[in-house]
C-alpha cells in the first residue's frame, strides 16, 4: 500500500477560518479608524480672548460649545433704548474670569472653520455655564441644550444683556425662543 500524504479536512477549514478572522479583522479596523471621529482634544494654557464666545490658547482657535454671544464689535439695545457695544462687554467680561489663569478645552466637536469646539473651564468652572448665567451669552440651541437652565436663570435675574428679544431679533442666535 503506497503512502499517501494527507492533511486533514479540518485542519484546512480551521487554517481558512483564521486567515478569514485575520482578514476581518483588519477590515473592521481599518473601517473604525477611517469613520471614527479624531479623538477629543484637550488645549491647556493662557488663553486670549477673541470674542465673548472663541478664545486662542497656543495658537490653536476655540470655540465655546452650546454658546452663543455677541461679535465683539456688536451692538446691542439695552431696556432703555441705548445702544451699547454687548459684544465688547462680553468679550472683557470673559477675559477678566479668566485673568491669568490657565484655560483647559474638552473638544467635543470641529466647526466649519475648523476652529476646535470645546467645553472650556478655568480654576475648575465651567466657563461656558458662565458665560450663559451671567447673561454674556444665549445657549446655542440649535447645538443642544446644555446651558438652557443657565439662560433662564440669567433671563429671570435679569442679569448680562438685558435686551433679549432684541439680541435674539438681530439674528444672533437662531432657534431661541
Amino acid at each position: 500500500m503506497p503512502a499517501h500524504s494527507y492533511v486533514p479536512v479540518y485542519s484546512l477549514s480551521l487554517a481558512r477560518s483564521r486567515t478569514l478572522m485575520i482578514q476581518t479583522s483588519v477590515a473592521l479596523a481599518t473601517f473604525l479608524l477611517c469613520t471614527t471621529p479624531v479623538l477629543a482634544e484637550t488645549v491647556v494654557g493662557r488663553a486670549s480672548v477673541i470674542d465673548g464666545d472663541t478664545l486662542e490658547i497656543r495658537g490653536t482657535r476655540v470655540r465655546f460649545h452650546g454658546v452663543d454671544a455677541p461679535e465683539s464689535a456688536q451692538t446691542c439695545q439695552s431696556l432703555d433704548g441705548k445702544a451699547y457695544r454687548c459684544g465688547q462687554r462680553a468679550a472683557l467680561a470673559l477675559s477678566d474670569k479668566i485673568g491669568t489663569s490657565n484655560v483647559s478645552c474638552v473638544q467635543k466637536d470641529i466647526d466649519r472653520y475648523q476652529r476646535i469646539v470645546a467645553v472650556c473651564s478655568a480654576k475648575g468652572e465651567d466657563l461656558n455655564a458662565w458665560l450663559v448665567q451671567e447673561g454674556y451669552a444665549l445657549a446655542y440651541r440649535q447645538y443642544g441644550a446644555d446651558y438652557v437652565p443657565q439662560e433662564t436663570a440669567a433671563k429671570n435675574a435679569r442679569r448680562g444683556h438685558l435686551g433679549w428679544h432684541l439680541y435674539t431679533a438681530l439674528g444672533l442666535a437662531q432657534g431661541h425662543p
